[in-house]
Parts: C-alpha cells; sequence; structure tokens
C-alpha cells in the first residue's frame, strides 16, 4: 500500500523546531524537532505517555508551547487555539471522533459551519458538496448520506470523521488511532483512505500504536520516548524491530538517542 518516495522538490508543510511543554515542574515534552512533508503520511510512534497526545495539542492550539516554533509552510506561527489551527489548514480527528449520532452524515460534515440560503439551511449545496468530498476520496462504503451517522459501521464512521477534515481544505491532517476499535477489513478501507490523502497532496500525521498498520501506510516513522523525538526513519529503510527498541528504550543500535533519561509525561 505504501509508495516510494520520489517526490522532486517536496514542500515542508509542518515544520516543529526545539519544542518544548512543561505542566508545572513535569517536562513533557523536550526540544522535538519534526517536519512532515505535503503528500506523505507521516507515523508518530510511541509507548503511552511518551507525549504523543501532548505534542498533538501542541500543534492544535489546545496547549501554548513553552520553547521552541512551529511553522507552516516556512512561516513560523502562533497557534493559540483550535481556530488558529483550522485556519491554517490543520484539521484533527480525536480517537472518540467526535460525531453525533442523531444527525445524518451532511449533518455531522456541516456541523457548526452550516451554509446558509438567506435564514434557511442550504441543504442541496451541502449535500453536493458531502458527496464530492466522498467522492474525490473513492469512498464507495456509504451510500445514502442522509442517514444518521448511529447506524454506520465503524469504518463508515471513521470515514466520516476523516472526510470532515478534508471537507475545509486542509492541508494537514492528524489521525488520531483512526483504527484502533475496527476490524480487519475496515481497518484496510481506512488505512487505503489515509493512503489517498497523502496521494492527493495532503501532508498525514498518523499516530497509531499498530506496527502492521504504521508499516503499511506510513512514509516515515517518527519514534517519541520520554518527551523527545528519539528518531525519524524511512519506513521502507526501517524494521518493527528497531521501531519497537525505539518505543520501548529511546535507542536501537546506532539510531536513537545518546541519553535515554528523557522526560517524563
Amino acid at each position: 500500500m505504501r509508495r516510494a518516495r520520489h517526490r522532486v522538490g517536496p514542500t515542508v508543510l509542518l515544520e516543529l523546531t526545539g519544542v518544548s511543554k512543561r505542566f508545572g515542574p513535569v517536562e513533557v515534552l523536550s526540544e522535538v524537532d519534526l517536519s512532515i512533508d505535503a503528500g506523505e503520511v507521516c507515523a508518530l510512534v510511541g509507548d503511552n505517555g511518551a507525549g504523543k497526545s501532548t505534542l498533538v495539542k501542541c500543534v492544535a492550539g489546545i496547549h501554548a508551547i513553552d520553547g521552541g516554533s512551529i511553522a507552516v509552510e516556512g512561516e513560523v506561527r502562533d497557534i493559540s487555539g483550535p481556530r488558529d489551527a483550522a485556519a491554517l489548514g490543520i484539521e484533527i480527528v480525536y480517537q472518540d471522533l467526535a460525531l453525533c449520532d442523531n444527525l445524518d452524515i451532511v449533518e455531522n460534515l456541516f456541523l457548526g459551519r452550516e451554509r446558509r440560503r438567506g435564514i434557511v439551511l442550504d441543504d442541496d449545496s451541502m449535500e453536493q458538496l458531502a458527496a464530492e468530498t466522498l467522492d474525490s476520496l473513492a469512498v464507495r462504503t456509504i451510500r445514502n448520506l442522509r442517514q444518521n451517522v448511529a447506524s454506520l459501521s465503524g469504518g463508515q464512521r471513521q470515514t466520516v470523521a476523516i472526510a470532515k477534515a478534508v471537507l475545509w481544505n486542509s492541508r494537514l491532517v492528524i489521525l488520531d488511532e483512526p483504527t484502533a476499535a475496527l476490524g480487519v477489513a475496515q481497518t484496510r478501507q481506512v488505512l487505503e483512505l489515509i493512503r489517498r490523502l497523502a496521494d492527493q497532496g495532503l501532508a498525514v500525521l498518523y499516530i497509531s500504536h499498530n506496527l502492521n498498520d504504521v508499516f503499511a501506510v506510513a512514509d516515515r516513522i517518527a519514534a517519541l520516548y520520554l518527551g523527545r523525538m528519539a528518531a525519524v526513519l524511512d519506513a521502507a529503510d526501517t524494521t518493527q524491530s528497531q521501531v519497537v527498541e525505539l518505543i520501548t528504550s529511546g535507542r536501537s543500535g546506532s539510531l536513537g538517542l545518546t541519553d535515554t533519561n528523557g522526560a517524563r509525561t
């Protein structure tokens, strides 16, 4: 499923430089560097407490960083809230999906961003745009855009959440454990969708504990260990054993941190 990375002059869409975050006396992130190109899937891996969620929330503007910088397309940005992140084309699909079961697919896609024609909702244009978005992602598992989300399978719900993220001209999509609760067939559908996002030129940051899924879809793998970036590696040149060692000890042979007494979460 993963393709070779033969892009000419890739565009660095997101660049984190020396990003640090503290909560009181606890340093959760310590001088984290990470760049993500447009058109690639970068997997973020790490043990529980490694700092993955905190890093994502810093990019999302939920947490203010205490050190370092966040640049979007080469320009350092002050992301002070989720609205700032959305305005920069950064969308996040959290593990709980944040969908409303009692609303249909179209209503979920446009929730909080409804189109209006005068004082009434423009249902026709919203349904058309929803259909075009799903079609552009080659989604074939959803037949009726007016069915309630409560009636969808886990894979279909994840598809709706991802479609909602890309509907608003997003440039970076962050996916938090999108296959955690899915079966084999549904997982494959979601991974294929993730790959299509990158093939359409979006940058994708994919967070997962499932290394089989990571190696199936990622171009690069970034391993966090105790709040520090142990290594960022090309997936094609890396083994699962190396990634496991980086996750659990911060080192694998000559790769990783020279001092593994890092920040703790």
